[in-house]
């Protein structure tokens, strides 16, 4: 049943196809370009300065995205968002204001949008002294492109009507301990807003890091540029002992509601064949570090990263310098000459393709479990049915224990049980949802109870 509604939906026209479609590699290169001429972006810079500093960035990119909102028929709204820091916080020992960049695109199913998925980057900026607001910090790989993914996704969405809501969130204060997306992520959780999934892009428009043809004088391999990490935890943040308890019974260290969004996300880029495809990692960021997406793992919300292959440590967080290299004079430094626009186009367009499908898809089954009652050598599962009027079934998918990837599936109409023929030692199982459009939700792992 689901493969013919999946075939029947591919005859109309594809929302994620047409918005994937408006992105523009000209206009991350213009993005990226103005991000940095803004001289630095530290959350300390200079604050009255319309051409630079932190304040000015923040204001261009709200008019960019309330330009972006004029397509939306109203439906997208365009704020900033300040938030005060008091005296003695590490990195901002005398306090301030952290500025934040918000646009909402209003989902339109009465059932779906109150579910909000995010698009992160932050704008802030820093060079080598990370507390040196005054010297020149273009951040134009970090954090200008992750930025732009955000704006450039708005642009390509504001014409699409999802059903449930999108967020396109621009952080100040990452630089300065994540400040940005924490304030904003604990506010959230304090109001109870249902935020679902979080993708957060920081370092994505320069896949050759070191092998850079800048540096090298030699074309870059080409492999480099075809792909992007996706970071994700396995298990959640701050569990409790009796959830931790639980995924150890389970054996369910690595089937987080971030791992499945991970999952999600490589599963829409095979489906959508883009050009740049999802590279799956897991773990929670890149060898002890983080991101804006740790603040809202800690805030208990679903969220990965997304980052390019290559880091070269020589230009990130350095300050502007020139250096020689076969013979050749080159800027050094955190550079735009050193972004490749396709590149970051390909990963805007991953993203617009991944958070749309996420809103267009309707909520993920809950409480899916392998039931316990006795000992059998089959699997059967139960699952409580998602609310959304247009929901159409369910699928029950497994892997073998060491896949990292779903491999099976199997239809199970609009059933809210299904019993399968093999042993549940072998492998793990979960849940998902589909509309009559054919959009699926993330999948759920499932537990076990006794009914």
């Amino acid at each position: 049943m689901v493969y013919m509604l999946l075939a029947a939906a591919l005859l109309a026209t594809d929302p994620i196809d047409d918005a994937v479609s408006r992105v523009s590699a000209r206009r991350c290169r213009e993005t990226v370009d103005h991000l940095v001429s803004f001289g630095t972006r530290h959350t300390l810079s200079d604050r009255t300065s319309p051409t630079r500093g932190v304040l000015a960035a923040a204001n261009w990119i709200k008019g960019e995205l309330e330009a972006a909102a004029a397509g939306s028929g109203g439906r997208m709204s365009v704020s900033i968002e300040e938030f005060g820091v008091p005296p003695g916080t590490v990195r901002m020992p005398k306090g301030g204001t952290i500025t934040n960049v918000v646009a909402i695109l209003e989902g339109s199913a009465p059932g779906a949008k109150e579910r909000r998925y995010y698009l992160v980057g932050h704008f802030d900026s820093m060079c080598a002294d990370v507390m040196n607001p005054d010297a020149d910090a273009p951040g134009a790989n970090d954090d200008a492109s992750g930025t732009t993914v955000v704006m450039e996704g708005a642009r390509a969405l504001a014409a699409s009507h999802p059903e449930a809501t999108i967020v396109f969130l621009c952080t100040s204060g990452e630089e300065q301990g994540l400040l940005g997306a924490k304030l904003h992520a604990e506010k959230a959780r304090a109001a109870g807003v249902k935020i679902l999934g979080v993708l957060n892009n920081d370092i994505v428009g320069d896949p050759w890091g070191t092998m850079h043809p800048l540096l090298t004088g030699k074309p870059a391999p080409a492999e480099m540029g075809s792909y992007v990490r996706v970071f994700s935890e396995g298990v959640p943040r701050n569990p409790s002992a009796e959830q931790l308890a639980q995924i150890r019974s389970l054996a369910g260290e690595m089937d987080s509601p971030s791992r499945q969004l991970a999952r999600f996300v490589n599963e829409v880029g095979t489906r959508h064949n883009l050009t740049i495809k999802p590279k799956l990692v897991f773990r929670l960021d890149r060898f002890l570090r983080g991101g804006d997406h740790t603040a809202f793992l800690e805030a208990g919300y679903p969220a990965v990263r997304f980052s390019s292959p290559n880091e070269d440590y020589a230009r990130q967080h350095q300050n502007v310098s020139e250096i020689e290299v076969n013979g050749r004079k080159i800027r050094m430094g955190d550079l735009p000459e050193f972004v490749d626009a396709e590149y970051l186009a390909g990963v805007t367009r991953l993203n617009v393709a991944a958070v749309l499908a996420l809103a267009d898809a309707p909520s993920a089954p809950s409480n899916v479990r392998l039931v316990t009652a006795k000992l059998t050598t089959d699997a059967t599962l139960r699952w409580e049915a998602s609310p959304e009027a247009d929901t159409a079934g369910y699928e029950v998918v497994w892997r073998d224990t060491t896949s990292p990837v779903w491999t099976g599936v199997r239809d199970a109409a609009n059933a809210t049980t299904l019993t399968l023929p093999f042993s549940k030692d072998d492998v793990f199982f979960g849940v998902r949802s589909y509309d009559r459009d054919g959009n699926r939700s993330p999948v759920v792992f499932a537990g076990a109870a006794k009914e």
